[in-house]
């Protein structure tokens, strides 16, 4: 019983809504009132006051109608022209003739030749007669709509009595107020289930001509006014239907449908009263089915705005589903009982199964929205919310936008000039023709170029993207288009310089691990050498002390080259903390490159140092600046010229910077690419005998980095310079 509950009450709930829909739609019908107060009846009695007027109170004759038929000159006209000039019509006659005639001769016809030659000629004369004589055409004119009265007026007759035995259950007495005639029929002083009363102040108002036969004058060839016929007379007087005519089998079964039908309704009321109470109980049951449910059901991925298409479908459907369930019950079920069961219970079925899939549908809805933020999120997660952008992002660029809405609007206009000259008939004007020839020819012919355009691009973009780098994509013009295909070009040249330097990074990166696997593996090699040596038993102790003196250089050497290894690592990913302070550069330069004084002087270079004579303040990391200028010192005296001059010069430039300067000629003979020199483990000379890590100058920029400096390298012939640039305090 609780698995029901949920579905009971949804149920009771659909029944109930049709109740309220049946109440609102047809309730003012059936409520309080009786079967002569309902629309059905009072559209019968204004059938009969209607056409009792034209059909039996002021039934003309067809001699009062003739009387009042009138010819214009104008239909004179129209009539004489209706085919054509004279001399057009004459020869069209001839032209009808002359094939029958010439038949009749060949076969000997002689009759039948005089005959059709008569025929024609007596057309030819009542033509020239139309053209000569007017009283001609109007007694032709007034023969037609005489011709069209008495076929009114006999309409009219076999109407009448049509009438009069369909509502001989109605009587009436009723006097014309201006002719003082009275008209009846049956007995007004009976007994009456029905009356109307009309007085002086109320009369009955009646025509002289039929609505319902008007149409024999408004179709006709000839132009016949019928209100040139038409007349209103007023009545005073009674209309009644009397009890006993009341039970006659017409009334009777208006009365009867009329009365079922508002038992039923009132049934229906009365059972969605009590719907509407279980389903009140059995809500928040219901509610939480309809959550659960939710949780499995295949809607629950569907965007907001299809699922409010899906819920008015289903609203639209269930909708109509209830207006013919109430169709069924006012028009269908009286005439078959049978059939109205059968009929009604199956929409009522489809109506609960509808009812309930809108109103699941619409609680699943209200979950979805029922905070702003979750209507802000669904909002936004809409398709036509996407739609919207998708259309706003046309008008990033104004002039695509322009042009697109110029060519739709062009082709709309176009084709639909077309398409409403072709469904209304009129032809091919020649200015339909003109305008899509002015407007929508060119707006085609400019979208199919920039659609090809576009195409091009497209095929371009995609060699692009198989890595075919060697053609340009083709710039025409100034359009947007243009400036994409020239956006394309720029980004094929950044594609190739990245695949440049990517095959260099792998270059450098080969070299990387060749330099740092040479440079670890040399002293490695030698510990190992010498530590096996000294395992020899057999070995002079001079020999020893020389291989631990081997031993102890090695291993200092490959113990500064992890350090320098860990340390531009720990440089290059940023985990190091600088300590700035306000340094003087021209002290820190002149003791940092002093102390390499006696080993240049050994070296054979001679060091030349331009300082300035007062001091230059940055904000530096001292250690690490030291480093950075030491790093530098020892890079000359590893890779300078032996009895070459090295200039070291310290000095502020015109924009208040400090410019630390070392320039030197090389020993050894330096790549073009002096940029390469930065990376990890390269030295200048490429054969690798030096002492160095090759670590001097990479160390070096990333101090340079982490200060945010500048450091260039340039290289002209064997002339080296390494310029530092920083700002001063």
């Amino acid at each position: 019983m609780k698995k029901w509950k949920p579905f009971l009450a949804l149920i009771c709930f659909v029944w109930f809504v049709f109740g309220i829909y049946t109440f609102t739609n047809v309730g003012y019908q059936y409520i309080g009132k009786s079967y002569f107060e309902s629309e059905n009846f009072q559209h019968e009695v204004d059938n009969f006051q209607s056409e009792l007027g034209p059909l039996v109170l002021n039934l003309p004759t067809a001699d009062e109608l003739k009387s009042k038929i009138e010819v214009s000159q104008n239909e004179i006209e129209e009539h004489r022209n209706y085919y054509g000039s004279l001399g057009e019509q004459i020869s069209n006659i001839k032209m009808q003739y002359e094939d029958r005639i010439q038949e009749a001769a060949v076969n000997g016809a002689d009759e039948l030749k005089v005959k059709l030659e008569k025929e024609r000629d007596e057309k030819i004369t009542d033509i020239t007669t139309n053209f000569a004589d007017d009283e001609h055409v109007r007694n032709k004119i007034l023969a037609e709509k005489e011709k069209l009265v008495d076929q009114y007026i006999k309409a009219a007759n076999e109407e009448a009595k049509n009438f009069k035995k369909n509502y001989n259950y109605w009587s009436y007495e009723l006097t014309n107020t201006e002719t003082g005639k009275t008209f009846r029929s049956g007995d007004v002083s009976d007994s009456s289930a029905y009356k109307l009363k009309y007085t002086h102040q109320n009369t009955l108002k009646t025509r002289t001509i039929s609505e319902n036969l008007n149409h024999i004058f408004y179709n006709s060839e000839i132009s016949v006014d019928s209100e040139v016929f038409d007349q209103y007379a007023d009545y005073t007087g009674t209309i009644i239907i009397s009890k006993k005519a009341a039970q006659s089998a017409v009334v009777m079964d208006g009365y009867q449908q009329f009365k079922r039908n508002q038992y039923m309704f009132y049934m229906i009321w009365l059972t969605s009263i009590a719907a509407a109470i279980v389903a009140w109980r059995g809500r928040k049951e219901a509610l939480n089915e309809v959550q659960a449910l939710k949780k499995n059901e295949p809607f629950a991925k569907l965007r907001i705005d299809v699922q409010v298409i899906l819920m008015f479908i289903t609203g639209c459907i269930y909708w109509v589903i209830m207006d013919a369930s109430i169709s069924s019950i006012e028009y269908i079920y009286h005439n078959n009982y049978m059939q109205f069961i059968i009929q009604f219970v199956f929409k009522a079925v489809v109506m609960f199964i509808i009812g309930i899939a809108f109103f699941v549908q619409l609680i699943w809805l209200v979950n979805r929205v029922n905070t702003p933020e979750k209507f802000q999120h669904n909002l936004k997660e809409s398709y036509l919310w996407h739609l919207g952008d998708s259309i706003a992002d046309l008008f990033l660029n104004r002039s695509i936008a322009l042009q697109s809405i110029v060519i739709v609007a062009a082709a709309f206009f176009g084709g639909g000039s077309l398409v409403a000259v072709m469904v209304t008939g009129g032809g091919f004007p020649v200015f339909v023709f003109g305008l899509c020839g002015v407007v929508g020819v060119p707006a085609i012919v400019v979208f199919l170029s920039r659609m090809g355009y576009l195409n091009r691009i497209m095929k371009d973009t995609a060699d692009m993207a198989d890595g075919r780098l060697n053609r340009d994509v083709k710039v025409k013009g100034k359009s947007p288009l243009a400036k994409h295909a020239e956006n394309l070009n720029h980004l094929r040249e950044g594609v190739r310089t990245s695949m440049h330097e990517q095959a260099k990074s792998e270059r450098l990166k080969t070299e990387l691990i060749t330099n740092v696997s040479h440079d670890l593996r040399t002293p490695l090699t030698s510990i190992i050498t010498y530590t096996d040596l000294l395992k020899n038993p057999d070995i002079t102790e001079e020999e020893r002390k020389q291989y631990i003196q081997i031993l102890d250089k090695k291993s200092e050497r490959l113990k500064v080259l992890i350090e320098d290894l860990f340390e531009v690592s720990k440089m290059a990913s940023g985990n190091i903390e600088l300590h700035r302070s306000r340094v003087d550069l021209t002290q820190l330069v002149q003791q940092a490159v002093g102390e390499h004084e006696e080993d240049l002087t050994k070296s054979r270079l001679d060091l030349r140092m331009t300082m300035p004579k007062e001091p230059i303040y940055a904000y530096v990391d001292g250690q690490k600046w030291w480093r950075l200028i030491d790093n530098l010192t020892v890079n000359v005296l590893k890779y300078a010229l032996e009895g070459t001059r090295v200039y070291v010069t310290l000095k502020r430039t015109a924009n208040g910077d400090a410019e630390f300067t070392v320039k030197n000629v090389a020993k050894y003979e330096i790549s073009e690419n002096a940029d390469e020199l930065f990376e990890r483990f390269k030295r200048a000379d490429s054969s690798r005998h030096t002492d160095g890590s090759g670590l001097g100058l990479a160390i070096a920029q990333s101090i340079v980095d982490l200060h945010g400096a500048r450091m260039s390298i340039d290289v002209d012939g064997d002339l080296f310079k390494v310029v530092v640039t920083i700002p001063a305090v």
